[in-house]
């Protein structure tokens, strides 16, 4: 028979990319008692990952638990980037509500929709919580009118529509149910929580079955399982048998070592769990996402949504310049296969194909973001490698009409710079949808319909353009018909002519000819990409000339060669940059980048039979 557990709930915090969930979160930690009183606490205490940390964003959804009450609230605080939305549709099937939350000024955005639906889908209850009410230029009455407009686009029920509205300020650990009225802590949200989101279901006398929604790893104990006991209870030593609901035919018989449930932000040992309960599985060796925990007597795998697939791929390969494996701890082509098929464990989102040659790899992901941090992740772990220029996958239709994947960008830009990004986004296949204004008028909002293909490479010059004032928010907005050509870059690259150390001299005299990605004592060889030039094509130049000695002496010969300081590029700059017919090098220390061709001569003759 099934019971409901009054004493949990589970919920999932989901939103837009900086609308402040995990300042949220630390505050529903704070307030509800898990750090001592004289206990140090980091900003933003959920993203433990040291990329996370340095970008300000979510990568992975972690989980956490509090007690208000006598109830336990189990948390879980997602991405908001749209490229690890396939982080926030799994974590869904595990709770019973969510917490969305909306900034007080922005108000609803494209990841705003994306993870709605998702819940809307999945029938879960909504609490709507307005965030930051504390802005001087918020905006919260019109904003509750546009969440409501999105519940609507989206086909919610009545049930749904008639969701709770919270007006809170996570920085200031505010909230309250009147958006005039300011609150003095978090507690209006607390029992909001208690009274909206159902407690949850299932049979405690039925046989075992939890589903795994999220891989954790560790590399003392392996994988880790994170799931939600749906009916039966589990317990330390028990039997239990993997199914999966994609792949029927498949089980295995496994015993659980080892179990845990969430306190705070720590995992505490238990010897069982009973339904509703969020536990950590540890000592199974082949868990995976989606997979189904259940009786040997009872195996029936619980249906699990399938992630969204990819959009964009690159090619990982081993890298083979002349000055492979002088910085890297791992360079072959085993470590690579190892890493990268190492990362599919915890990333659904990611698929990783091996190709003809066995020192190449293709990766496919949900964006370039998605892409940039695992390559980040690598270096930093002492992985040398290179990697090729991000291409957009395609379809064919029924009738062999080749499809592609479109974006919808939603572009926040000072008046004076809207008519220079509807100008590049129209050269890049863009179509205008919405044109309006924002900020009493100050700022405008436009929406572009545009292929993914036509974003790559971008970002950067949008901030060039917008002068670092322009925001851009992209959202997947399924396959459309191929709309044509575009030319991704105007200009040609400067290339090293030999191999050497760069001297202030040849670059001096290289520096005319356009702008320089390097400075002198720099390593570089025959093929390498210096800087960019302001023309079409390509120029080679010779950055380690020496200047010739001679005994005559001029009254100029003495003066300092002023070098203008060189453009250092971030991972994600050079990602941009690079062309179809260049590669990036990544090694820990450095990012070079360079030809495919290294040699001249056979470039052109390539170029050549391209023609």
């Amino acid at each position: 028979m099934r019971q409901k557990r009054e004493d949990i709930r589970n919920i999932a915090i989901i939103a837009h990319v900086d609308h402040g969930k995990t300042t949220l979160v630390d505050e529903l930690l704070k307030q509800s008692g898990v750090f001592r009183e004289n206990q140090e606490v980091a900003e933003r205490v959920m993203d433990s990952n040291d990329i996370e940390r340095e970008r300000g964003i979510t990568i992975l959804s972690k989980n956490t638990a509090v007690m208000y009450k006598g109830t336990k609230i189990n948390i879980i605080d997602t991405p908001g980037h749209a490229d690890f939305g396939g982080e926030v549709e799994r974590v869904l099937k595990m709770v019973n509500g969510v917490v969305l939350v909306v900034d007080a000024f922005e108000g609803s955005m494209p990841q705003t929709k994306f993870v709605l639906r998702k819940a809307l889908e999945l029938k879960l209850p909504v609490i709507v919580c307005i965030n930051k009410i504390d802005r001087p230029e918020a905006r919260p009455d019109e904003v509750v009118d546009e969440v409501l407009e999105l519940f609507l686009e989206l086909d919610a029920d009545d049930a749904q529509l008639d969701c709770p509205f919270v007006f809170a300020s996570a920085k200031a650990g505010i909230a309250s149910l009147d958006a005039e009225t300011p609150g003095t802590s978090m507690e209006p949200l607390f029992d909001t929580i208690l009274s909206a989101i159902p407690a949850p279901e299932g049979d405690p006398e039925a046989g075992t079955q939890v589903l795994i929604s999220t891989i954790d790893y560790n590399e003392y104990v392996g994988r880790i399982g994170v799931g939600k006991v749906d009916n039966g209870s589990i317990r330390v030593n028990q039997e239990v048998v993997i199914c999966n609901h994609h792949e029927p035919g498949k089980q295995t018989k496994v015993k659980v070592s080892k179990l845990y449930e969430f306190d705070g932000l720590n995992k505490v040992e238990v010897a069982e769990a009973g339904i509703g309960s969020i536990v950590a599985i540890s000592g199974i060796a082949d868990i995976h996402i989606g997979d189904t925990l259940c009786a040997p007597d009872h195996v029936e795998p619980i249906p699990f949504q399938k992630i969204s697939e990819p959009t964009i791929a690159m090619e990982f390969m081993v890298n083979d310049s002349p000055l492979a494996g002088l910085e890297g701890k791992y360079v072959t082509s085993r470590h690579l296969r190892d890493r990268l098929f190492r990362e599919l464990n915890t990333d659904v989102s990611l698929r990783v194909e091996e190709t003809d040659s066995p020192d190449r790899f293709k990766v496919s992901g949900r964006g370039e973001l998605h892409l940039s941090v695992l390559i980040e992740n690598m270096r930093r772990e002492g992985f040398e490698f290179a990697v090729s220029k991000a291409e957009v996958l395609y379809r064919t239709d029924e009738g062999g009409k080749k499809l592609e994947p479109m974006e919808l960008a939603y572009i926040d830009v000072p008046n004076e710079f809207s008519g220079a990004v509807i100008e590049k986004l129209g050269q890049r296949k863009g179509e205008l949808r919405n044109m309006g204004s924002l900020s009493g008028g100050t700022y405008t909002r436009l929406e572009f319909s545009i292929p993914a293909r036509g974003l790559i490479g971008y970002r950067g010059e949008f901030l060039t353009d917008t002068k670092g004032n322009g925001i851009l928010n992209t959202v997947f907005d399924g396959y459309a018909p191929y709309k044509g050509d575009i030319q991704y870059r105007k200009q040609g690259s400067l290339i090293a002519f030999e191999a050497g150390e760069s001297i202030t001299y040849g670059l001096f005299n290289a520096q005319e000819r356009g702008i320089l990605f390097i400075g002198p004592g720099e390593k570089v060889y025959s093929g390498m990409v210096v800087g960019q030039t302001g023309r079409a094509e390509d120029i080679e130049i010779n950055v380690c000339k020496k200047k010739q000695l001679t005994n005559t002496r001029s009254s100029s010969a003495d003066e300092a060669l002023r070098l203008t300081p060189p453009k250092i590029l971030s991972l994600e700059q050079a990602l941009d940059f690079i062309d179809t017919d260049e590669l990036l090098e990544v090694t820990p220390g450095k990012l070079r980048i360079r030809k495919k061709i290294l040699d001249a001569t056979m470039r052109k003759r390539a170029a050549n039979n391209k023609k």
